[in-house]
């Protein structure tokens, strides 16, 4: 993991001090060495911060230049299989190699194949900039699934890109405009999904493309060399053959092949491990195939109903690793909150991004590598909302539509307070606060197909335009050729959705954010291209069955770990956000809620957020992730103004 920055076409003077005060902004992503590169005559410059994890003498160091001098390269992320690409080049061509990076390797790659194949034949997670004095262009790439972040924009004819805002802001003239069309993709996803940043001037490379920009003009060209979307149709149309225990027995190798070349580094590396399915897999594969006991890492919580450390450790104990845990408080939790907005950079508001820090400062005592779970869920349909959403469509639509609106009318006209009166004479106290349930759940009602129906299911804030002033919300790319997914079952939709956006735009964000801010790399092998194309091959029923999810998952894991240690209700890896708004976190958001200071700033609608914030410190209702969402981005403004 690295992190890097650059600009070409800038006629300013002291590149080189702009180029230093850029990447300084980024020595959390690489502390072990920051390195400049500047040709004046061209106006071109990189800027790279190194965290070692391969090849870790200066000749791995970065702006790195080929054997030919054409390319100049900085680079982000891993390339696992750059043993194999290293072999394979030297059977192709005469290279005298300088030592044994990753680096050293993509760009020879670069060089031999060109960009579109090479990344094409790359393995890994990466974002990267690459100057081709030939052709006198400036090349951005970004990996498949889009693990490794990288902005980009234009300030004063100048294109400017970097792995993170913070250091695009210390370019001279940076306008901090927001775009309000990106303020409310905010509020519906938690955070904001590729091209766009919630600059007006500054966007995200989009995962699987690569960008290139001619020297002396301020046009972007993009190339797609990966499309989820197309591996997704031909998994449909050549689908898997086998039974579940064929595949599962493929899964098995096609996942410990990529274990294996992921357990690759040069520096300390271990494994976080929640107790689930997906992170007990990685750690069973993992200690499997090492010689050595593997350090696993989990985070445990003092209330019970957000603690999986306990099962984290049982797992652990059954396969044999250096289990390494935390058990936190509710205020250890709290004191993360205000490095939020610096360590995301950009309004983020998955409040799962506290324990994942939390967790990723222990594992960084001991390891600068670790392995995540991540991503078993959107390839393999583990989110109980797909088979719930099923079920909510097969009853939905055989109701008219003008009906369902009628009855979303009636449920919502009567207040709150009136259905917990008298339902809960009903239900006898079974459920909490029923008609804050009964009002949210009325909203769905009026859903036009199922495709529908989980967009509402999924927005964090349905209608985010009516929260904001002045806010017309962009339309997300993804859906705009919904019809190339047409062939698709509706579930197997829905994990594609996620694939697209879910994934990407959230958990890979939250994850590298919270690792990299302390210089710990994480790696993620359901991310291995082979793993996701195999993926995509398997009939919906080896993945969702009888409305259980991640079924060929669980064949693997139960001949590692006892199905009795993993079966349970999915808990999730949350914070009780409810409860610390009304507690503890109260004064704090109070403060940024504040009616005056809303107005003044110009950004919400005053009268729904502070209803909502009354609603909720009442007890009547329970608004904590739409609050927490407005706080977030209400804790990064502030921030801006520093």
């Amino acid at each position: 993991m690295c992190g890097i920055a650059g600009f070409l076409n800038n006629n300013q003077k002291d590149v080189g001090n702009i180029l230093n005060s850029m990447i300084v902004q980024l020595e959390h992503r690489g502390p072990d060495d920051k390195r400049i590169w500047v040709d004046c005559c061209e106006n071109i410059g990189l800027a790279h911060a190194r965290l070692s994890i391969v090849d870790l003498t200066d000749l791995g160091c970065q702006p790195m230049h080929s054997h030919s001098k054409r390319y100049t390269l900085v680079f982000n992320g891993e390339i696992y299989n750059h043993l194999s690409l290293r072999s394979e080049i030297e059977t192709l061509t005469d290279v005298k190699w300088r030592g044994h990076s990753d680096t050293e390797v993509l760009l020879e790659s670069i060089s031999f194949w060109g960009i579109e194949k090479a990344l094409g034949r790359a393995n890994g997670m990466f974002a990267l900039a690459l100057w081709d004095n030939l052709e006198q262009k400036l090349l951005l790439a970004r990996d498949r699934i889009g693990e490794k972040p990288l902005y980009y924009g234009w300030i004063d004819n100048c294109l400017v890109f970097a792995s993170e805002l913070k250091a695009l802001k210390k370019f001279p003239n940076f306008k901090s405009e927001i775009d309000r069309g990106s303020l409310a993709l905010y509020l519906r996803y938690n955070s904001i999904p590729a091209p766009y940043s919630i600059y007006k001037d500054i966007k995200k490379v989009e995962p699987g493309s690569i960008l290139s920009i001619k020297h002396g003009d301020i046009k972007t060209e993009k190339i797609t060399y990966w499309s989820t979307i197309n591996i997704l149709r031909n998994g449909k149309k050549n689908q898997f053959s086998g039974g579940v225990s064929e595949s599962s027995s493929k899964l098995e190798s096609v996942l410990t092949e990529a274990i294996k070349l992921q357990m690759k580094a040069d520096v300390p590396l271990g494994a976080f491990l929640s107790g689930g399915v997906d992170s007990s897999l990685i750690a069973a594969l993992m200690q499997a195939n090492s010689s050595e006991n593997i350090k696993t890492f989990s985070i445990g919580f003092d209330n019970k109903n957000y603690n999986e450390a306990e099962y984290a450790r049982a797992v652990s104990t059954h396969l044999g690793t250096e289990h390494y845990d935390m058990y936190v408080t509710s205020q250890d939790a709290i004191n993360v909150i205000p490095l939020l907005p610096t360590i995301y950079d950009e309004p983020f508001s998955d409040s799962s991004q506290i324990p994942t820090y939390l967790v990723s400062k222990i594992a960084k005592q001991r390891v600068t590598v670790s392995l995540s779970g991540d991503a078993g869920d959107e390839l393999f349909g583990g989110y109980n909302r797909y088979t719930m959403t099923e079920q909510y469509w097969k009853v939905l639509s055989r109701i008219p539509l003008g009906v369902r609106r009628k009855i979303k009318g009636g449920i919502q006209s009567v207040s709150v307070s009136t259905w917990n009166k008298y339902l809960s004479v009903i239900f006898k106290s079974k459920y909490t606060n029923i008609g804050d349930k009964l009002h949210k759940g009325a909203n769905i009602l009026p859903s036009i197909d199922i495709d529908d129906l989980y967009l509402r299911i999924t927005s964090q804030i349905e209608k985010p335009e009516e929260w904001l002033v002045n806010s017309i919300e962009h339309q997300l790319i993804l859906t705009n050729d919904e019809s190339s997914l047409a062939e698709l079952s509706s579930i197997e939709r829905m994990m594609a959705f996620d694939i697209l956006n879910y994934l990407p735009t959230d958990i890979l964000t939250k994850v590298d954010r919270a690792a990299m801010a302390v210089s710990l790399e994480t790696r993620i092998p359901f991310l291995d291209y082979n793993v996701i194309e195999f993926a995509a091959s398997l009939p919906e029923s080896h993945k969702v069955s009888n409305g259980v999810g991640k079924k060929i998952l669980r064949e693997v894991l139960y001949k590692y770990v006892p199905r009795e240690m993993i079966e349970r209700p999915k808990m999730g890896f949350g914070v009780p956000l409810d409860e610390w708004l009304r507690g503890p976190l109260r004064e704090w958001a109070e403060c940024l809620l504040d009616s005056d200071r809303l107005k003044k700033e110009g950004y919400f609608n005053v009268l729904i957020v502070r209803k909502r914030w009354e609603e909720h410190i009442s007890g009547r209702r329970n608004w904590q992730y739409q609050l927490w969402s407005v706080l977030m981005f209400q804790a990064w403004l502030e921030n801006e103004a520093k």
